[in-house]
């Protein structure tokens, strides 16, 4: 079988390496003070195998800069990662970079996301520049259809292949963090171009429920899980930084792999990792899809 390996995690890997105090806008500040970082990142990730280089854009957002206080050109930002990514692959000799889209005003709060029409307006930006530079555009960390039905209003106006990541409650994976039943997911995605779903951000535990239900959606599949904890109630606060957030110890590399390979097992063809999930992560995982006679493509 095809299976596509994504890079594991991008922002909080830039932020263990940089070893800066967390701010709210989490990984964008290591990309202004070290941009260095970015691209040995990236560089790394397509070393140990990953196939894919998601680009830095995931927190890098207008209403985000505007909240904290920061005047920064966004365009410049968004070429800084783009650019780094698009070197990575091209280094490489191969691969495909994914332009990211984060939720707005924060992640993990599908309480307070606008509504579909305000946030198809302010996505609309950053669509619009990353269809120009990326192979797909890939929302992340989506917690709530609502949120979801913003994010691909937008991204139905470019010509882009759109790829959704959904976050799912960490100790039931059959709902999303908002409370709704992922199987609920279904006619929304056939109402939106969208090429493939997955599942990211959320315990590796709790991708198994998920991925059951979106093997009916007829589409794709796959996910990237964190290595945290799980999400703490320090972290769903106003301007939260990801020191609110504890890293597992039992979630090492073999660990890991053994759950993306049961996902695969469950027809999942696209896995990778995200928050925690390193290279060592991906490396491995890489190694036992191998293994297992499957091509990485």
């Amino acid at each position: 079988m095809d299976i596509t390996l994504l890079d594991g995690s991008i922002g909080q890997e830039l932020m263990k390496r940089s070893g800066d105090t967390p701010t709210a806008l989490w990984s964008t500040m290591v990309m202004i003070e070290h941009p260095e970082l970015m691209d040995q990142v990236h560089a790394e990730y397509f070393r140990v195998g990953a196939t894919i280089a998601t680009t830095n854009t995931y927190p890098v957002l207008q209403d985000r800069l505007d909240t904290n206080g920061y005047d920064l050109d966004i365009r410049r930002l968004w070429d800084a990662a783009i650019k780094s990514a698009r070197n990575a692959a091209r280094a490489n000799g191969h691969g495909r970079v994914a332009g990211s889209i984060g939720p707005l005003i924060a992640t993990y709060r599908p309480d307070i996301c606008p509504e579909p029409t305000d946030a198809e307006h302010q996505y609309s930006d950053i669509v619009a520049h990353l269809a120009e530079q990326t192979d797909f555009l890939l929302i992340e960390t989506v917690s709530s259809l609502k949120q979801a039905e913003g994010a691909l209003r937008a991204t139905d106006k470019t010509n882009k292949p759109v790829w959704i990541a959904f976050s799912v409650d960490d100790f039931d994976g059959s709902k999303l963090r908002s409370g709704e039943n992922v199987s609920d997911l279904s006619d929304l995605l056939q109402n939106h171009r969208v090429e493939a779903v997955l599942v990211n951000c959320s315990r590796p535990e709790a991708v198994t429920d998920a991925l059951e239900d979106m093997k009916s959606f007829g589409l794709p599949f796959g996910a990237y899980a964190n290595g945290f904890t799980k999400i703490s109630d320090g972290f769903l606060t106003d301007k939260p930084t990801v020191d609110a957030l504890s890293e597992r110890h039992d979630l090492g590399p073999a660990e890991y792999a053994k759950f993306a390979m049961h996902w695969i097992d469950q027809g999942a063809t696209i896995v990778g990792g995200c928050c925690e999930v390193g290279p060592e992560h991906i490396q491995e995982l890489a190694k036992q899809i191998k293994d297992a006679g499957h091509n990485i493509v």
